[in-house]
């Protein structure tokens, strides 16, 4: 059985964000002892949403907005993230427990088929989750992120990984969700409101933990706790061969540039690419209409749908 309770969270958000936000919250207690809070709107084929760091489900929002009337969107905030949990100690927050935690989800919603959208680091999260159930995946949707092994890593976040210094940096004067509000579009600034509701989880030194957790949790060197498990992704990834995959990648994002997007389709040569070379990190920001508009033409193939169809 699936163990629910309808989230009152949502009552508190602020009303300009509830207005962007307007979605009945779920909450599921996992067996690392926390409650992950989810969306979980629509009827249909199940969608499943990744967020990476330093979002949480709003950032999928008008992506739920365009595919609940067809589809099941189940959209998770990762532990300590988001309307989550945020635990204030016990939790292990490494790169297998993260997957662990979205495992325990899905299978409690007892999905049998799903497609996947993933996001910067949900994307070794959820990927990392789908090729132990890649029977299941359907289509799979990436957006600027990586799921393998890589030196390279912009300047700025490797500064904010730095002992003691990255933690006063991140946490205490929120040096990495404050200027990724700003640096993670391209086009024009995000509106006052957006702004607002990507920040709003991470507005205290202990609301920001889970940010500098996860930055701390790449993987750049063999001795890394989650080097090993980012590594087994990695070997994996020729599984997806078998699966219609679409990149949809911003071409101005200053820590996923087109290197990775290059590294992506040496892995699945068959994917469908689109780039949109004024889009920042923040892509569903930048270019809304015409990524759900194309994430919509995705999703919405034939269960039969040719991987190579392109997408306008």
């Amino acid at each position: 059985m699936v163990d629910v309770v309808v989230d009152n969270q949502l009552q508190n958000l602020p009303s300009d964000i509830a207005a962007l936000y307007p979605f009945e919250t779920k909450r599921k207690r996992l067996s690392c002892g926390f409650e992950m809070n989810y969306i979980d709107e629509g009827e249909g084929h199940p969608v499943i949403m990744v967020h990476g760091n330093p979002t949480w489900s709003f950032y999928y929002r008008n992506v739920v907005q365009r595919l609940k009337g067809n589809f099941r969107c189940i959209v998770p905030d990762h532990i300590g993230c988001g309307l989550s949990e945020n635990p204030k100690r016990g939790y292990d927050y490494s790169l297998d427990q993260r997957i662990k935690d979205l495992e325990e989800l899905i299978d409690s919603l007892e999905i049998e088929r799903f497609d996947l959208i993933v996001h910067d680091w949900g994307g070794t999260i959820g990927i990392g989750m789908a090729l132990q159930r890649i029977e299941k995946l359907r289509r799979l949707a990436i957006l600027n992120t990586a799921a393998f092994v890589d030196s390279r890593i912009p300047r700025r976040i490797s500064f904010c990984r730095a002992p003691l210094l990255g933690k006063l940096i991140v946490q205490g004067l929120n040096g990495f969700a404050g200027p990724a509000a700003k640096m993670a579009v391209s086009r024009k600034a995000l509106p006052e409101a957006v702004k607002k509701g990507l920040l709003y989880p991470y507005r205290s030194w202990s609301s920001r933990k889970a940010v500098y957790q996860f930055v701390k949790d790449i993987p750049m060197h063999i001795t890394h706790r989650s080097f090993e498990r980012l590594m087994q992704i990695e070997n994996g990834l020729l599984k997806l061969r078998e699966v219609p995959v679409a990149l949809f990648w911003g071409g101005k994002d200053f820590c996923f540039s087109d290197h990775f997007l290059d590294r992506w389709k040496r892995f699945i040569p068959q994917a469908t690419v689109i780039r949109y070379p004024d889009a920042g990190h923040y892509l569903l920001e930048d270019e809304t209409e015409k990524v759900c508009d194309a994430i919509e033409q995705f999703v919405s193939y034939d269960e039969d749908g040719i991987a190579d169809t392109s997408l306008v």
